[in-house]
């Protein structure tokens, strides 16, 4: 769970994740929070009983890719997915995701808010041809037919994961790591359909038209380096 300057939400994501019946670890990295959430976590550290939680800090902020590197490295489950801190993805969802892996079908599965499951909040249309145009165009140089190549929720087996460089510290990791899963021989890559209770710029939405543009850039990059 890499966390940014969420304050607001990041107990009640905390408490959400650990009330799922899954036998699972939390790790906590802090990028570097300047507004409040730093002590809420470090208060969380000191009084916390639960032996699942892990919370870890960056001296300076460095970005989401940066913070699931962090993740990744401290991991000693067989599964990892990515939860953000806010309250935009229900954790509710993730047992469902984890099925096919446990089937012995999948090695990864994508959390797809574009395909239809559950309550979806209505908020940016340009966001939403954004997600769209971004996913298609990763899909031309992967030669995959995700629909929601940018979703948060992207569940791999830690085994597989651990065997990936990942370098981008922002949203670049999104398109970074779909382009190299897919080029993983024989990599088998479900979808699942996932509810989303987007947020507002107001109430603390992060991604800009900036990270739009470098998700391009990321899509170009790895598609030309193997």
């Amino acid at each position: 769970m890499p966390v940014y300057n969420e304050q607001v939400t990041v107990r009640e994501i905390i408490q959400r994740v650990l009330a799922l019946k899954l036998d699972l670890e939390l790790i906590i990295i802090d990028d570097c929070s300047t507004d409040g959430t730093s002590e809420i976590l470090n208060t969380l550290d000191e009084t916390a009983t639960d032996s699942r939680i892990k919370i870890l800090y960056h001296a300076q902020n460095q970005g989401k890719g940066a913070a699931i590197r962090t993740g990744i490295r401290n991991v000693n489950g067989d599964v990892v997915v990515v939860q953000d801190a806010d309250l935009e993805y229900d954790p509710t969802d993730l047992p469902d995701m984890l099925q096919p892996i446990l089937d012995g079908k999948a090695d990864a599965v994508y959390g797809s808010r574009l395909i239809g499951r559950g309550p979806h909040r209505v908020l940016f249309f340009w966001h939403m041809l954004g997600n769209k145009l971004l996913t298609l165009l990763s899909n031309i140089f992967t030669n995959l037919n995700l629909t929601d190549m940018e979703s948060c929720y992207k569940m791999v087996r830690t085994d597989i994961l651990k065997q990936i460089k990942i370098e981008q510290n922002r949203f670049g990791f999104e398109p970074e790591i779909t382009a190299k899963l897919a080029r993983i021989k024989g990599i088998r890559l479900y979808e699942i359909g996932i509810s989303y209770f987007g947020r507002s710029y107001e109430e603390g939405k992060k991604t800009t038209w900036k990270d739009g543009f470098q998700a391009i850039w990321c899509i170009l990059k790895y598609w030309i380096v193997r």
